[in-house]
């Protein structure tokens, strides 16, 4: 998925068995943030950073969904256990990871395994992507903040 690219209507199932579906937010900017895995640090660190700043994306304008390839039931105690007001889907199928291009392979002390990029996708009100923060760019502890400019 790439600028000026339309994203799929249906995005996926969320923690509640819910489809989640582009139109949904019409009218609103999409903040689609792809992330590894619940209740790790950074991705953790992230979650709370979009939740503690919630109100400000929403005011202008903004709606934000999560996405990993984790289950339902670990979104669910993911969302209860820090309170994250927005939705998260559970693409365990990884169709959405992969139609956005972020599943790939990663390593971590010298293990190679796949896995999620964490990478965002700011798709304006028509559903069309306008923006990616790439992983490389992205910082966990502002997230927020790197939206909003």
């Amino acid at each position: 998925m790439n600028i000026g690219d339309k994203a799929p209507e249906l995005l996926g199932i969320n923690e509640n068995g819910k489809e989640v579906r582009l139109s949904d937010f019409q009218g609103k900017k999409l903040v689609l943030y792809f992330y590894p895995k619940d209740s790790t640090p950074g991705c953790t660190t992230e979650a709370c950073n979009l939740r503690d700043n919630y109100d400000s994306l929403r005011e202008a304008g903004y709606e934000v969904v999560g996405v990993s390839v984790d289950k339902a039931a670990s979104h669910q105690k993911f969302i209860a256990k820090n309170s994250l007001p927005f939705t998260l889907i559970a693409d365990t199928e990884k169709t959405l990871v992969e139609t956005f291009g972020v599943w790939g392979e990663k390593s971590m002390c010298g293990r190679k395994y796949m896995g999620t990029f964490r990478t965002t996708f700011i798709i304006d009100e028509h559903g069309v992507v306008e923006r990616i923060i790439y992983p490389k760019e992205i910082k966990v502890k502002e997230h927020a903040q790197q939206i909003l400019k």
